[in-house]
């Protein structure tokens, strides 16, 4: 069985931390480099849920999308919410690691993870990397669908291939209007507008819309939103980011068994539409 140290030489293969943004907070926030790995538990957030599944599992590694502490902290007590999972973490022998935006930029990343669960065909980067001269890496994916479908049918398509959440799916634009193009961004998507435009694609698939960019960009363009919960939306990466754990674990002989969570840490509980009863 590998040690900490060489699973997570990998991991850091996979998403070179130093592809970050420089705002963020990616890498390895406990664990001892020596200690062994059998199992491995990837999930999005690094949420008490997660751990209290980790040590269920008797996973030694967890590996999440979102940073524990991404602005600092002052204090890890254990009677503070992330504070808490550090005690249980350490307690139980469990090692955190984070890919974030060292992930989404990835060859394959968060995006081709969304593209794939939608069922589209990857064309290139939204933004992309300066630094690959493979042109493959970058922020989004531009994509293409089998066949054009209505806004109201791509987006029911969404809804059916993304975790469910109680936000679902919100569209905006006209649900009549014809698809063939589409942009995707796992995670909060509404500083994309621009690029977004500027491919001319006829949907933008993302999460965490805003009203006052989502009303400027309905009024510069006939863009079709698709808007989807941020966790849903960043969910896929875990499966195939297992699938490349899975694929190192193999080449090595390590053996390692990779579970990905399924618990919804979805934030929101439900959803009620709004207006007066009939």
């Amino acid at each position: 069985m590998p040690r900490l140290s060489e699973v997570l030489a990998e991991l850091d293969t996979l998403w070179p931390p130093e592809r970050a943004e420089q705002w963020d907070a990616v890498g390895t926030v406990c664990g001892d480099p020596d200690a062994s790995v059998t199992r491995v538990l990837f999930a999005v957030d690094p949420v008490q849920d997660i751990v209290d599944e980790a040590v269920e599992l008797g996973a030694e590694l967890i590996v999440t999308h979102h940073p524990l502490y991404l602005r600092g902290t002052t204090t890890v007590a254990a009677s503070t919410f992330k504070g808490r999972a550090v005690h249980t973490l350490i307690k139980h022998d469990i090692a955190l690691h984070v890919a974030h935006t060292n992930a989404d930029t990835a060859d394959p990343g968060v995006s081709d993870a969304l593209a794939g669960a939608l069922g589209l065909r990857i064309v290139r980067p939204l933004v992309p990397d300066p630094t690959d001269p493979a042109g493959r890496r970058g922020l989004g994916r531009i994509c293409e669908l089998d066949r054009p479908a209505t806004l109201r049918d791509f987006a029911a398509r969404v809804a059916h291939r993304l975790p469910a959440t109680a936000q679902g799916i919100r569209i905006a634009g006209d649900p009549a209007a014809l698809v063939r193009t589409v942009a995707v961004s796992g995670g909060s998507g509404d500083s994309l507008f621009d690029q977004v435009r500027a491919a001319g694609v006829d949907a933008f698939v993302t999460a965490d819309l805003r009203h006052h960019p989502v009303s400027e960009a309905t009024h510069h363009s006939p863009l079709g939103l698709v808007d989807a919960a941020h966790w849903a939306t960043e969910w896929p990466w875990c499966e195939q980011a297992a699938a490349q754990l899975d694929e190192i674990s193999d080449r090595h002989g390590w053996d390692l068994r990779v579970h990905v969570s399924k618990t919804v840490t979805d934030p929101w509980s439900a959803h009620l539409s709004s207006g007066a009863p009939n």
